[in-house]
């Protein structure tokens, strides 16, 4: 095999490879008589079909496979031997195959870059703390007990406060309006309804009674079918229940599964704080990932930067197709979303060259910086030894299958039919262990906030692509 460079420009080689006709041949005849030892033909014993006879018959599928063999094999070979680092599969141009003729072909292959690693001891981010309020854990407690809270029938007319059992069937005009009806309905009399003056027509009902209530949908209703419109309810009240006290106690506690009171305030504080902790956590990715792609400025593979974008302009292009026509997408910011990249001004595309020009442009810049922060993150990985094991795979499998109840099995049934889609979990793991191993070298400094003021900030653009 020769193989000769034609061109290097930048992080892009081009080489012509040439493979000898006797190469591809001796590899013809050899496939050839370990397929004669297979076949059956009539007229042959097992092993003794002539040559002749293989090569007409099954000829021209073997050399198929031999090239297309011989093309990978080769093409790895040249890459192996030059020690070269490829960032995609290396594009193949074949100039001659004919029969009987040397292989040449065309190979085009981008490298990745050098990365220097940056001085992660100079990086100085901050991460925000925030401790739970006793009176958050309080509301949380009083929301729980307002939903078990229990009540009972009572012999007299509804009052505010009570709920009323129905049976209700809506109407505009002849047309019944799709999900107004049911049967046992329970109305909370005063917890406000979406439709103005509804339930203040059924205060004073007892059980038995039947009413008509009349209404007119708001301007701005959310449905807009309905919004400005009469509509006519017919109510058959079953029962009127009162509503008990709120219980605080241990049998709360035992009601949502717990042994107690305690138990539950402990529970909720400490979801609240693993909720708060996920927020600050997000803040401080982001705040070192700004900093690392303001420190590191190499060459990325222009095809890596290629798909990223395509990838992008994918989503924003499905996102505008799916948003109603009177609303608009920023385009820097949908694509800030999806990439990580801070979202700067810019004007929704109006369907005009300049403007879709514009955006994608716009689109250019954050692909090319999701693909350097992907590339940064793996080469750190790769000097420091940082891998994703099997454990941490299988727990991510089995998270995702507990977010679909019901259908855990069939989750773990695709993820082994296809374990390409591993890589979907595999990749954010790897890139949450890169960046907890930058942070155990970063300056960290801590502040200490309030859940308001964390919930008051601008929620992070997105996250940036991991590496696969």
């Amino acid at each position: 095999m020769q193989v000769t460079e034609i061109s290097a420009d930048g992080l892009k080689r081009e080489f012509t490879v040439t493979v000898p006709a006797g190469d591809l041949e001796q590899e013809i005849t050899r496939r050839l008589d370990e397929l004669g030892r297979q076949v059956r033909l009539p007229g042959f014993r097992p092993g003794k079909v002539p040559m002749q006879i293989l090569r007409k018959r099954f000829g021209p599928s073997v050399r198929g496979e031999v090239l297309q063999s011989t093309l990978q094999a080769s093409s790895a070979e040249a890459i192996s031997e030059r020690n070269l680092r490829p960032a995609l599969p290396p594009k193949v141009d074949i100039v001659s195959a004919g029969e009987g003729a040397d292989l040449e072909y065309k190979m085009a292959v981008e490298l990745l870059p050098e990365i220097p690693e940056p001085s992660f001891a100079d990086l100085a981010v901050e991460r925000l703390v925030v401790e739970v309020p006793d009176q958050d854990v309080d509301r949380a407690i009083e929301r729980i007990a307002e939903q078990q809270r229990k009540s009972e029938v009572v012999e007299r007319p509804a009052e505010l406060g009570d709920i009323v059992v129905v049976d209700v069937e809506g109407k505009i005009g002849e047309k019944e309006i799709a999900g107004a009806g049911g049967k046992d309905r329970q109305i909370v009399l005063g917890a406000g309804s979406s439709i103005p003056g509804f339930e203040d027509q059924l205060v004073g009902a007892a059980a038995g009674e039947h009413r008509t209530v009349q209404v007119t949908f708001p301007e701005d209703y959310a449905a807009a079918d309905l919004a400005g419109k009469d509509g006519l309810f017919t109510v058959d009240v079953k029962e009127v229940r009162e509503r008990l006290p709120i219980a605080l106690d241990d049998e709360l506690g035992r009601a949502v599964g717990l042994e107690s009171l305690a138990e539950l305030r402990q529970e909720i504080r400490q979801q609240m704080q693993r909720d708060y902790d996920a927020a600050s956590r997000l803040r401080l990715k982001r705040a070192l990932l700004d900093k690392l792609a303001e420190g590191c400025d190499f060459a990325v593979p222009p095809g890596m930067v290629d798909m990223e974008f395509d990838n992008i302009w994918r989503q924003y292009q499905a996102q505008k197709a799916s948003t109603p026509q009177d609303a608009t997408i920023d385009a820097p910011s949908a694509a800030a979303e999806e990439s990580g990249a801070d979202p700067s001004p810019a004007a929704e595309p109006d369907g005009s060259g300049e403007s879709e020009e514009a955006s994608k442009a716009e689109f250019r810049k954050i692909a090319e910086r999701r693909v350097r922060l992907g590339l940064l993150l793996a080469e750190v990985g790769r000097r420091n030894n940082i891998t994703v094991t099997p454990d941490e795979v299988n727990q991510a499998i089995t998270r995702e299958a507990r977010r679909h109840p019901g259908y855990e099995r069939q989750v773990l049934d695709f993820y082994r039919q296809n374990p390409g889609a591993i890589d979907t979990l595999r990749a954010p793991i790897f890139e949450d262990k890169v960046i907890d191993f930058i942070v155990e070298l970063a300056k960290i400094g801590e502040r200490k906030i309030t859940p308001e003021e964390l919930l008051a900030m601008p929620e992070p653009a997105g996250e940036d692509a991991a590496p696969g």
